[in-house]
């Protein structure tokens, strides 16, 4: 089948001195490309996943590392048959992933990069740990073999678990996630709490798919766009996770349909089908129910976002310009 899109995950710890302006910008570059996706802008750097054509985004990878600031971000490329999302969303938050750890600075101080194949030679050694820093329903879902998972619903409960973890204090910790963002700022937490052996696996879980056979992976890894979830291991197809309602084995991601519930859990087709999208009876009689589309992946209400923030105006001001110059 062919495969014309690309889906790019990445994020790069930097300074950007105005990031309303820079957002307004890159916005405007991304959506000229047809890219589709979230990036998250803020002073410490920019995070995001986007899709589109495999020229656009090679122009788009180009362009971002011609940046000096962006120069050694590290991109995590996927092939698809289509568009990953529906919009494009560029905003700017307090940090580029939500850790509440505003005084750590990944440039300053963070655990030492392992590549895949380093993991790969260190994975099962007794005195390494590998450390899920991934909230529950991403690792329900998909883990590494004999990793050490932490009971959070959010990245910002982290720091809560550190207490948890005193054990392994004297152990060579490996932090993973999703593509690397999270460790940069749990290792170096870990490593400012005491911990002396720390590192991270750069690139995160898809990197390791990517460059490996993925055999170290059981199940499959959640992924924030369209797909939901995505294969690892090329070796064996494993099914770790279970319907949140009849306990099968189930890898099928959705939200359920009950916007006011809106919980992301495994979720079996003949369940979803019986509860129409729904995580309980309750939620499938609630009278605000979305729809069911059959995939239990709905787009999110903007909230006040406005994608085009600050375009009109410069589309408006460029007019004016070269009215004045005609």
């Amino acid at each position: 089948m062919e495969k014309p899109y690309r889906i790019l995950l990445y994020y790069c710890y930097t300074t950007i001195e105005d990031p309303e302006a820079f957002r307004e910008d890159h916005h405007r570059y991304c959506a000229d490309l047809g890219l589709l996706g979230r990036i998250i802008i803020a002073r410490e750097g920019i995070n995001g996943t986007v899709s589109g054509l495999e020229s656009a985004c090679k122009t788009y990878m180009q362009h971002l590392q011609a940046d000096p600031r962006f120069a050694d971000t590290q991109f995590k490329i996927d092939e698809h048959t289509q568009h990953a999302f529906q919009k494009l969303h560029v905003r700017v938050k307090p940090e580029i992933v939500h850790a509440d750890l505003h005084h750590i600075h990944p440039r300053q101080k963070t655990g030492e990069y392992l590549t895949p194949h380093q993991l790969e030679q260190i994975k099962d050694d007794e005195d390494v740990i590998l450390l899920d820093v991934r909230s529950n329903y991403e690792h329900h879902v998909g883990k590494f073999k004999n990793a050490v998972t932490l009971d959070i619903n959010h990245f910002r409960e982290f720091k809560s678990q550190i207490p948890k973890l005193i054990s392994y204090k004297d152990k060579k910790i490996v932090t993973y996630c999703t593509g690397g963002i999270k460790c940069e700022k749990a290792s170096a937490y870990l490593l400012e709490q005491g911990f002396k052996n720390v590192y991270q696996l750069h690139g995160g879980i898809i990197r390791y798919g990517n460059e490996t056979e993925g055999e170290a992976f059981e199940g499959k890894c959640y992924v924030f766009d369209n797909r939901l979830v995505k294969d690892i291991n090329q070796k064996e197809s494993t099914i770790v996770g279970q319907c949140y309602v009849c306990q099968t084995n189930c890898d099928r991601m959705v939200n359920c349909a009950n916007p006011l519930c809106n919980v992301h859990v495994p979720l079996c087709t003949d369940c979803a089908e019986k509860l129409g999208g729904a995580c309980s009876e309750a939620c499938n009689q609630n009278p605000g129910k979305r729809p069911y589309n059959g995939t239990g992946y709905y787009t999110k209400k903007l909230n006040g976002y406005d994608p085009y923030k600050g375009l009109k105006r410069k589309l408006l001001l460029s007019f004016k310009s070269l009215v004045n110059k005609l």
